[in-house]
């Protein structure tokens, strides 16, 4: 089987649950694929090929080998790509063949998963071309799905982005909501340095805001919703003392002009919030 670790996944789990979840274990009548088990032959054989549709950034095949592996373990299959690579319309990406009844029974988990995750990984190789030859760098978000972050955060590396906080406890982000509660940005920079947080995030809307939320302490600055000639005010007010993230409203068609100012790094949440599934098929033919 091919290796597959991600730190904070459990492989296994998600496999498990995600085939109970369809076959519908400790519901009444639950446990089985009954089309499956009614029309087709315990002993048929069958041979499957997976492929791409359009073009496509591949991510998820060896979650996908891992469905099909959880119910019948001696199933040859041939993984034709790497993860992150970019495959042309009707490339094949795998190739299978092994006992019909579990292909067909993890057929939709597999590939859910892998439309899924290469959706992500496509859309997110858009956005870095889409910025063209600068300095900046593109983020995710936490607009992930619950109990998929960390396979939705994966899925932005293979299309070329680098992950921004995993969630809540690897770095303070403090945004109006925060600022308002606690009655200004620097008191609420400050009060984060004091509880000895490492990492400090200070959202700003207006480039007034800067100056006392590095003078607290904050180690990095997030310029939310800024136009272009906004953001390039702000870079000159922070002066190169600590990274700049430009964020919110981020589209395909602005992302150029906000990367072209210098910024060092752009979010956009609807690289996992809204990327739709990856055209892939998954064909059987009897042996």
């Amino acid at each position: 089987m091919t290796a597959f670790s991600l730190p904070g996944f459990d492989l296994e789990a998600f496999v498990v649950l995600t085939l109970a979840e369809d076959l519908g274990l400790d519901m009444p009548g639950g446990g089985h694929d009954v089309t499956s088990e009614s029309v087709i032959e315990a002993e048929a054989r069958f041979a499957g090929v997976m492929d791409a549709r359009h073009e496509t950034v591949v991510a998820g095949l060896p979650i996908a080998e891992a469905f099909f592996r959880r119910l019948d373990p001696g199933m040859e299959i041939e993984i034709l790509f790497d993860e992150g690579d970019v495959v042309g319309p009707g490339t094949d990406i795998m190739r299978l063949s092994g006992h019909a009844r579990a292909m067909l029974t993890a057929e939709r988990s597999a590939l859910n998963t892998v439309q899924h995750l290469s959706g992500i990984a496509t859309m997110t190789r858009e956005y870095v071309e889409a910025m063209g030859d600068t300095k900046a760098v593109l983020l995710d978000t936490r607009k992930t799905i619950p109990g998929l972050r960390f396979l939705e955060k994966y899925a932005t590396r293979m299309g070329g982005a680098q992950n921004h906080r995993m969630g809540l406890w690897d770095a303070a982000m403090i945004k109006d909501n925060h600022v308002s509660v606690a009655g200004g940005v620097a008191e609420a920079v400050g009060r984060a340095r004091a509880a000895g947080v490492k990492r400090i995030i200070c959202e700003v809307d207006r480039v007034d805001q800067i100056e006392p939320a590095i003078g607290a302490g904050a180690t990095d600055i997030l310029l939310d919703n800024m136009e272009p000639g906004t953001i390039r005010k702000a870079l000159e007010v922070v002066a190169g003392r600590v990274p700049c993230e430009a964020s919110g409203g981020v589209t395909l068609e602005t992302i150029g002009a906000i990367a072209a100012t210098g910024v060092d790094f752009i979010s956009v949440g609807r690289l996992t919030q809204s990327a739709p599934a990856a055209d892939i098929g998954l064909d059987f033919s009897p042996l």
